[in-house]
């Protein structure tokens, strides 16, 4: 009866509601007001505390973090040979300490600590980003690689007293196996019930709320499939305007009574929360039961639990978070950590790579970028020769600058213009110099503001950290009102003219909204750098490790491959004779990288991994002596798997294999056992070829490039199983290599697709890439070229940049 709820649907009741529900138990009503006025519970009752790391006697956490700093302060700072740098980072190091102390921080720094412990043990590399990168203290005990003292970075970004909240430091981890080995080990520490991942409220945007609409509303399946692709899959963006003038292209009226509310009901959806999802990489962890804090439920993820809470509301509960993030170039420079040394005889430290590499930054300068990180994309290098880096810093601002915050907030074209000495070097007053001048007098970065407002106004590090989170928060503008206040009167006090005043709080308050940290920045143009400095120094090592641990970066592995063909390395196609899971490097003279790569297994789609390690492990006992061998002694192999192999050329260097269709041929005769009138039928359509088309068939050239392969002379045994199983089909055309090529496995090391058009476009009048750079300066030209990258989301005014390549 009333025990039972009708439905999953909860609601809080009116008065009038609850009265006509409790009208047998009017007792009831009454006794709400005397158990209120019972409870004096508080959202900070939770009981939630952060884990103690645990120290041995005589230690506690505090002196035991000071201990790690001072020893990761000299190993850090001493080979270097700096004295003055040095006594620097000492002094900012025992500041910095008895901050933490102060606010009884030790245990955090040590428990991150603890993880990077762990990644370092089992050869996982880690790197923290962020404003951790602030902080000397981080510096020294390996968190983080920027040196903070080195490149004057403000501390007061990172924690401050006047903020009252836990420091956030996150740890970049190559994505896949080991990031969840990482995981696992914090899952291992602190018990299932002590940690969990922090959920993420998946809302409804674009396309997710158009089709949700169209479902309530009854379109059938065909209309509603047009509809949503008439939505952006991003945002919602100007909605009146762009969205009802493509209901019209599409020939739908907007005025129509079904059409209007359905544009209605996917405004009004935008940004509802549509499921509870898992963060990224946050974890939070406990002292004890997380689930007496806040329900825990085992998330899709075998191995992994979730609480029922976002990031937004665990800092409002104040839940420490730690988060562990995966990100694809950290596996790639991991592979070639490993690669290097193996085949090129050299050690590799990341945190010892030349400083000032020529070979890295001419490709930097000429753009020469693609598969390198965070600067590949096509504005990144529209930027490049421009700004011309030649230094390390020169990298930090690269990364910063060409963001959708600095173009909206208009200072990348000043900057450049300045870059290039079209434009002078100016400043509001004489004493944002200091802290302006290496950013040619333009605000880019977030600690920028701070210092801006403790030099000019006077502000403490905490006031002007407040300073940052207001203007960047559009709903403190209260707030922001009352801090300007204080702004005005502590630059009214160092005798700035009110006009120059005007000008500092609007540079402030247009630049806050969309400025970058520096040390996030300088976190990721380290591995920037490190991206570039592989990939021109060990070209096979960097290409085979971003093949491997794909999909990464802005574009395709056809593009990754053809660009490193292009740069001189050879590229061997899949080969079941030759080839392991993952792309790997094999010697030789014919490149002058010394090493030529080969595409592994993991290339053949549909290959299953599992089917890949059978093959490799009966290879490994004996070399294959025929398709009939391998089809025989890998059983795991399906006929479509053989299939796949033959189409894709792999199968060619196996026996009496003359080409790709011979080897779908051999495929279909050893998948099945043929009897005598299949082969009298290939004996009589070899007999009936004519010559010029048996030598066609039987002795193509070797081009490795186009994967076909010779027949040798064999023993009378083997020729006449030749002529047995001898194909009747012709063998493909470099066209029908190509599509089968791609079919197959996405990628191909013969000509380009463009090859096969540029005869007929020459013709046209249509110029080559390579072409351009002849041509005299400002020729209206037509190009052509296969569209490898579309820049989504599009512009304010729905253009979208393709990138072409030829």
């Amino acid at each position: 009866g009333l025990l039972l709820s009708v439905n999953g649907e909860r609601s809080l009741r009116s008065p009038r509601e609850m009265l006509r529900l409790f009208r047998d138990l009017p007792e009831a009503i009454e006794n709400t007001v005397e158990l209120s006025a019972r409870l004096s519970y508080r959202m900070s009752d939770l009981g939630y505390r952060f884990p103690d790391y645990p120290v041995g006697d005589g230690d506690t956490m505090q002196s035991f973090l000071e201990k790690r700093t001072s020893e990761g302060i000299l190993n850090r700072y001493q080979p270097r040979r700096d004295a003055a740098l040095l006594a620097r980072a000492k002094k900012q190091a025992r500041r910095e300490l008895d901050l933490i102390a102060k606010l009884g921080l030790a245990g955090y720094f040590l428990i991150v600590w603890d993880v990077v412990e762990f990644c370092r043990r089992e050869g996982i590399l880690v790197q923290g980003r962020g404003s951790a990168a602030n902080s000397v203290v981080c510096y020294a005990l390996g968190i983080t690689a920027v040196d903070p003292v080195g490149m004057e970075l403000l501390f007061e970004r990172f924690l401050s007293e006047e903020r009252g909240e836990w420091p956030d430091i996150d740890l970049d981890l190559p994505s896949g196996e080991q990031r969840e080995q990482a995981i696992q080990y914090v899952y291992r520490r602190y018990g299932e019930l002590g940690a969990a991942m922090t959920a993420n409220v998946i809302t409804y945007r674009g396309r997710s709320a158009a089709r949700e609409a169209g479902k309530a509303l009854g379109f059938d399946a065909e209309t509603l499939t047009r509809l949503t692709r008439l939505v952006s899959p991003w945002e919602w963006h100007d909605h009146e305007d762009s969205f009802e003038r493509n209901l019209r292209d599409a020939g739908f009226d907007p005025q129509q009574r079904r059409i209007a509310k359905y544009s209605e009901l996917c405004q009004r959806m935008q940004d509802l929360p549509r499921h509870l999802g898992q963060h990224s990489g946050g974890m939070v962890i406990c002292g004890g039961r997380l689930n007496a804090v806040v329900p825990i439920e085992p998330a899709s993820m075998p191995g992994r639990t979730v609480i029922q809470w976002d990031k937004e509301d665990c800092a409002d509960m104040r839940l420490i978070k730690v988060d562990l993030l995966g990100l694809g170039m950290m596996a790639v420079l991991k592979d070639c950590t490993e690669l290097v040394p193996a085949h090129y005889g050299v050690p590799l430290d990341l945190a010892q790579l030349p400083a000032n590499d020529p070979p890295t930054y001419r490709a930097l300068q000429t753009a020469d970028t693609v598969g390198m990180f965070q600067v590949e994309s096509r504005a990144q290098m529209a930027a490049l020769p421009r700004n011309l880096p030649t230094r390390f810093y020169d990298i930090v601002v690269q990364v910063a600058i060409i963001r959708p915050g600095p173009i909206a907030g208009n200072m990348m074209n000043p900057y450049m213009k300045r870059r290039l000495g079209i434009e002078p070097v100016t400043y509001h007053h004489p004493l944002l110099e200091p802290v302006l001048k290496r950013t040619l007098g333009i605000p880019l970065f977030q600690e920028q503001l701070i210092r801006m407002a403790m030099i000019v106004a006077n502000f403490t590090g905490g006031e002007a950290e407040e300073l940052r989170r207001a203007v960047g928060m559009r709903r403190s503008l209260a707030r922001m009102k009352d801090l300007e206040g204080k702004l005005r009167r502590g630059m009214s006090q160092n005798r700035i003219p009110p006009k120059t005043q005007d000008e500092i709080v609007q540079s402030i308050s247009s630049f806050a909204l969309y400025g970058f940290p520096e040390s996030h920045a300088a976190s990721f143009a380290l591995i920037a750098y490190a991206s570039a400095y592989l990939k021109c120094n060990y070209l096979a090592a960097f290409t085979a490790a971003l093949l491997n641990n794909q999909p990464m970066g802005f574009y395709a592995p056809a593009t990754v491959v053809k660009d490193a063909q292009r740069h001189g390395l050879r590229v061997l196609p899949v080969d079941a004779a030759h080839s392991f899971w993952p792309c790997t490097l094999t010697p030789t003279t014919e490149s002058g990288h010394g090493f030529a790569l080969r595409l592994g297994l993991n290339y053949a789609r549909g290959l299953m991994r599992s089917v890949a390690e059978a093959l490799l492990a009966a290879r490994a006992r004996q070399p294959f002596a025929s398709i009939q061998d391998l089809a025989l002694r890998v059983p795991e192999l399906r006929r479509s798997d053989l299939a796949l192999l033959a189409k894709i050329g792999a199968l060619n260097s196996l026996g009496e294999v003359a080409h790709r269709r011979d080897a779908l041929w051999q495929v279909e005769y050893a998948g099945r056992p043929a009897g005598p009138l299949l082969d009298t039928f290939a004996e009589e359509i070899t007999d009936a070829m004519s010559p010029e088309e048996k030598i066609c068939e039987e002795y193509t050239p070797m081009q490795d490039a186009e994967r076909e392969v010779p027949i040798e002379k064999s023993s009378p045994q083997n020729a006449a199983r030749k002529k047995k199983t001898a194909s009747p089909l012709r063998q493909m055309t470099l066209e029908e290599r190509l599509v089968a090529d791609f079919a197959g496995t996405g990628v191909t090391v013969g000509r380009h697709p463009m090859a096969f058009h540029r005869e007929r476009l020459r013709g046209m009048g249509i110029h080559t890439a390579a072409g351009l750079a002849t041509l005299r300066n400002k020729l209206r030209v037509r190009v052509a070229g296969a569209v490898i990258a579309r820049q989504r989301p599009g512009t304010a005014k729905g253009f979208v940049f393709l990138s072409l390549e030829d």
